[in-house]
């Protein structure tokens, strides 16, 4: 069995980022480099231009994602410098006749990328009649982070076509040895090299796992499941949820009354009046185990929660308590050693008067909250994740610090937060 070719994406924006990790990658013993689609829409086809310059002895694809004009971008990529051209199978077939004359012409291949595809078995079969080079199954980075998996389809593939296949899709050095016992001739990484500390340490690790078809333990996070999201949000700060939600998400005006704590639980929602703190505890025993409890006050600056509450909350096992109103009993909660936060500090308290609801939705700190919705609090403030998107917005925030890890690594090795982002490049033009 021929051993497997191990392909780094480079889907980065800056070139000389690109540049630097595809160096470390190649000295790790990369085959091939990839110009990922991000990369030369940022970058042009300059940078396949430097790849090719950089590395002439390597492989370099083009992701062009082409779906028109076949042809003339396949040209235009092999002119750059690049040896293999990716172009979408989603395409007309007159797109894919062109780009395999055009590849003919240079001297260059073509791999068509099945993201999309939806018949892809007879699709495969139309495609390989056109004739193209390589099949990649790909499962984009939008649908790893809701849980999707390049694995299902290649078994089946390699019992309809006898073109190599490249597999691409979130793999790391756990999870290559699947692909590759299962027929992959291309294996195709991008964040599990790029995003990891040490470049080079990360890529001897795959060519490892792809050579010995083993499943090496990963220094990076893996990809989490429905089921697994404690723990997901666990390992990431409310900045990096903020990051994922687009700079949404975060309670404005919500602080925690003690520092230290990484809060974690979905919500159990409770609306009251000013001063009533009836429902907030009656929700203590409603609440599920590690749950937190997030009270709208309607704009109260009367205590609705207190030290009896706090010891009460923590002895049920829940996870903690968000107040969008004022608590007292600092010192005693303080001692407690629970995590709560709220918008105010104040030593008098109303009275049980039983209005309001549990389980409402309500707005707190500015943010809508429906009971079920994860909320995660720490030193930053709250930042709330509606139920049905925390999957993907799990995954994507520990991909924000992951990219944030490997920008630490690079500011290390001399470079400052504005060089290695090149900041001024991305300012906005104005005018």
């Amino acid at each position: 069995m021929k051993v497997p070719i191990l392909q780094v994406a480079l889907d980065l924006l800056d070139g000389s980022r690109a540049l630097s990790i595809a160096n470390a990658a190649v000295n790790g013993g990369a085959d091939w480099l990839e110009a990922g689609t991000p990369l030369i829409k940022s970058e042009g086809m300059g940078i396949v231009r430097q790849l090719k310059k950089t590395f002439p002895s390597t492989v370099i694809v083009a992701d062009m994602k082409t779906m028109d004009v076949g042809a003339l971008e396949t040209e235009m990529a092999a002119k750059a410098g690049a040896d293999v051209i990716c172009i979408l199978a989603v395409s007309d077939d007159s797109t894919i006749i062109d780009a395999v004359k055009s590849a003919r012409k240079y001297g260059v291949k073509i791999m068509v990328d099945l993201i999309g595809v939806h018949d892809t078995i007879e699709r495969v079969k139309q495609l390989e009649n056109l004739g193209i080079d390589y099949f990649c199954i790909h499962t984009g980075i939008d649908e790893q982070m809701i849980g999707k998996k390049p694995f299902e389809i290649l078994s089946f593939l390699m019992k309809t076509t006898n073109l190599p296949i490249a597999v691409a899709g979130g793999l790391n050095s756990e999870s290559v040895a699947d692909v590759v016992n299962a027929g992959a001739a291309i294996v195709i990484v991008g964040g599990a090299i790029t995003k990891a500390k040490d470049v080079t340490a990360a890529t001897i690790q795959l060519k490892k796992a792809i050579n010995e078809q083993k499943s090496i333990p990963s220094v990076l996070f893996k990809k989490y499941g429905k089921t697994e999201l404690y723990e997901a949000f666990s390992k990431v700060s409310t900045p990096n949820i903020s990051d994922a939600l687009h700079k949404k998400g975060a309670m404005q005006g919500i602080r925690p009354i003690k520092h230290g704590f990484h809060m974690v639980g979905r919500a159990l929602t409770v609306r009251t009046m000013d001063g009533d703190w009836a429902k907030p505890i009656e929700a203590i025993d409603k609440a599920e185990d590690g749950w937190v409890v997030v009270v709208d006050v309607n704009g109260g600056s009367t205590a609705v929660w207190g030290e009896l509450a706090t010891h009460s909350a923590k002895q049920r096992g829940l996870a903690g308590v968000v107040i969008d109103g004022a608590v007292r009993d600092l010192d005693d909660i303080i001692r407690l050693d629970f995590p709560v936060f709220s918008r105010y500090i104040v030593p008098n308290a109303g009275e049980p008067k039983g209005f309001g609801e549990i389980g409402a939705e309500i707005i707190c700190g500015g943010q809508v909250v429906r009971t079920g919705d994860w909320v995660i609090g720490d030193d930053s403030g709250v930042v709330v994740v509606p139920s049905e998107i925390a999957q993907e917005i799990a995954n994507r925030a520990l991909d924000v610090k992951e990219q944030e890890n490997r920008i630490r690594e690079e500011i290390k090795h001399g470079g400052s937060l504005g060089k290695v982002l090149h900041v001024k490049k991305w300012e906005k033009i104005v005018g």
